[in-house]
């Protein structure tokens, strides 16, 4: 995750897992690979090892992968999350002046291990609520930048009278 832009009406945190995208499509070639090396040997169990091994790296791909944008407007008044996969887009708004603040959630696994993400938080209206930027936590270091980043753009627009 990281400050895409930051001015004074326009703040874009923008989050793209291409590592993790780049990671799953090898994933998927080596299953699928094997698999028809199999069916080639003979094997007629190697289309199952490419099907699944193959598939279950696919759901991976389209379950995680996802590009995000959240676009802080000043002038217009308004924050849109911006969401891609490989099958399609999403974007929601809400009002400038709902956010209260930026907050990082953290989430602890059994062994001890944590992981992040930024969570808009709003407190009053239609909306309440904390509102994830990633679906996903992960344990890059630019949840606390973005957080930052949200908090100190948030607090220069009510400065001005804007949120």
């Amino acid at each position: 995750m990281k400050v895409d832009t930051d001015t004074t009406d326009l703040l874009v945190i923008e989050d793209k897992p291409v590592i993790l995208g780049l990671m799953l499509i090898v994933f998927i070639l080596v299953f699928v690979g094997i698999g028809l090396w199999l069916m080639l040997s003979g094997e007629i169990w190697g289309l199952l090892f490419a099907a699944i091994g193959g598939g279950l790296g696919f759901a991976a791909f389209f379950a995680f992968v996802r590009r995000v944008q959240v676009v802080f407007q000043r002038p217009e008044g308004y924050v849109e999350f911006r969401r891609r996969n490989l099958f399609g887009a999403s974007r929601k708004r809400y009002a400038l002046t709902e956010i209260d603040r930026a907050e990082i959630e953290e989430s602890r696994s059994a062994e001890g291990g944590s992981t992040w993400r930024v969570v808009l938080v709003i407190g009053q209206g239609q909306n309440v609520g904390r509102h994830p930027i990633t679906l996903a936590y992960t344990n890059s270091s630019g949840h606390r930048r973005a957080a930052e980043a949200i908090n100190r753009w948030l607090d220069a627009a009510r400065a001005e009278g804007v949120a």
